[in-house]
């Protein structure tokens, strides 16, 4: 059956695949099919759906008739005989607890909720695993961008360094001005090889993701930057019904429910077992061979009750109310923190979206500011080492437009993975 609640359709349907198709890149979608087939904390999870299974089976199994067969051979001597006498023996025992009560029925709903409640934790991984690519993959996106505009960056203060030097020989400038110029452009150096660690950091945190080698990170391909299109709607609100329908808060409720199953079960343990038995032995002494008549059959029952087990019983309930109360407070806690984190993941969407306009106005301006500095360095009123720091300050200003959209991307992300991939 865990199998069959794993399928690569159930999986993909869990994970709203839909929506991630709608950003039309399909080296992301590439990554996420990866990852649901190869990440090995998803592994885990599915044979964790079998293993809640097969504990089902097993308490099943303690609910039915209990067969089995023995063999006893048996030699011995009895008195005012010299003759050693043997025998064997071939009993077959039956037994089977009548479940008047409904303990094992409990005990096998119990189980039940538990199975399904592993099958919630289990979708509420994927949707994380799935989060966590796409996120990784836009980091890597954005620092492939912010290197090749720190790149330029560098260039620029390499060439402000060079022009420095020649004013420098000139006369025309300070050597404190050329100590900074020189500073500047080896700190730019410093920042470009961040970047790249960074960058590589991310590329290796993938790796990890999708299960496969850091050593292949250098063949991993992505969409660029500017090709991603940040045209997308904000929800003014999320209706309540979402948080009910998280995996994570049904895999909280399932287990509140096993628990309240467990506290009900333990209060049957005070009330008496009643046992069936079945015995039917075939005996056979030596040099003779099994027959109707050497059977010897027997049928009958119990009612035990317990009168003193050491307080065990009062302990077991006590403890079992115990756990009940804990994932009682579990399960109000995830209520709370699932409206936290959707109302967090809102805001800071709709927050970094106008962040995201105000760049896009800043970095406008910025260009019309630069294009006007290339038209007096034409005329020659202003000089080149003008013109390079007017393009730096336009370098800076795309760096921040850049972060600002990419901080959208992941707040989307953020609000997907809150409301349980049903946006």
């Amino acid at each position: 059956s865990g199998k069959k609640i794993e399928s690569k359709t159930t999986i993909f349907d869990t994970i709203n695949f839909d929506w991630w198709k709608q950003h039309n890149d399909p080296y992301l979608e590439g990554y996420i099919i990866t990852a649901l087939e190869k990440n090995y904390d998803i592994k885990t999870a599915k044979l964790k759906i079998e293993q809640a299974g097969l504990a089902v089976q097993a308490q099943k199994a303690d609910s039915m008739p209990q067969v089995s067969i023995g063999a006893s051979p048996i030699l011995g001597k009895f008195p005012d005989s010299t003759k050693s006498q043997g025998s064997f023996a071939m009993p077959v025992i039956a037994s089977w607890e009548l479940d008047l009560f409904l303990k094992n029925y409990d005990k096998t709903k119990a189980q039940k909720s538990l199975l399904k409640g592993t099958i919630y934790q289990s979708e509420a991984l994927n949707i994380a695993i799935v989060s966590q690519v796409a996120a990784a993959y836009y980091n890597i996106v954005k620092l492939d961008k912010i290197i090749e505009i720190q790149e330029k960056l560098t260039k620029d203060r390499e060439d402000i360094y060079s022009l420095k030097k020649i004013a420098n020989k000139e006369g025309l400038c300070s050597t404190n001005d050329l100590i900074l110029a020189q500073k500047a452009y080896i700190l730019s150096n410093n920042d470009l090889l961040d970047l790249k660690k960074t960058r590589q950091n991310a590329l290796n945190a993938l790796a990890v993701l999708i299960g496969d080698s850091a050593n292949n990170t250098k063949e991993y391909e992505r969409i660029s930057f500017d090709s991603l299109s940040d045209d997308f709607t904000i929800p003014a609100e999320i209706s309540s019904e979402v948080i009910i329908n998280r995996p994570d808060y049904k895999a909280i409720e399932k287990q509140l429910e096993a628990s309240g199953i467990d506290v009900r079960v333990a209060k049957k343990e005070f009330l008496p077992t009643i046992n069936i038995l079945g015995l039917m032995t075939f005996i056979a002494s030596s040099g003779s061979s099994f027959n109707w008549s050497d059977a010897f059959s027997l049928l009958g029952g119990s009612a035990n009750l317990p009168l003193f087990t050491g307080f065990k019983r009062v302990a077991n309930l006590k403890l079992k109310k115990n756990k009940y109360e804990q994932v009682l407070n579990d399960y109000q806690k995830t209520n709370l923190i699932a409206i936290q984190e959707i109302n967090d993941s809102l805001f800071n969407l709709k927050t970094d979206k106008q962040k995201l306009l105000n760049n896009k106005k800043a970095f406008e301006i910025q260009k019309k500011d630069y294009g006007y500095s290339q038209t007096k360095f034409k005329l020659g009123t202003i000089s080149k080492l003008d013109l390079l720091q007017e393009k730096e300050a336009l370098l800076y200003t795309q760096q921040l437009l850049i972060n600002a959209k990419t901080d959208c991307f992941i707040d989307r992300i953020s609000l997907y993975k809150t409301t349980g991939a049903r946006l």
